[in-house]
């Protein structure tokens, strides 16, 4: 059976969703990163 050929918006959309997932992962390591650091950042000072 032959397979439907994929038009070049199809290709478009899937490779766009897969860079949003990257981007998304991204921004959540990224927002971890900080959030440690502020609340490493504000342990220091309650203890002092």
């Amino acid at each position: 059976m032959a397979k439907p050929e994929r038009t070049e918006e199809q290709v478009t959309q899937q490779h766009e969703e897969h860079d949003l997932k990257g981007t998304f992962v991204s921004v959540m390591i990224l927002g971890a990163f900080l959030l440690v650091s502020w609340l490493g950042v504000w342990s220091l000072y309650l203890a002092r």
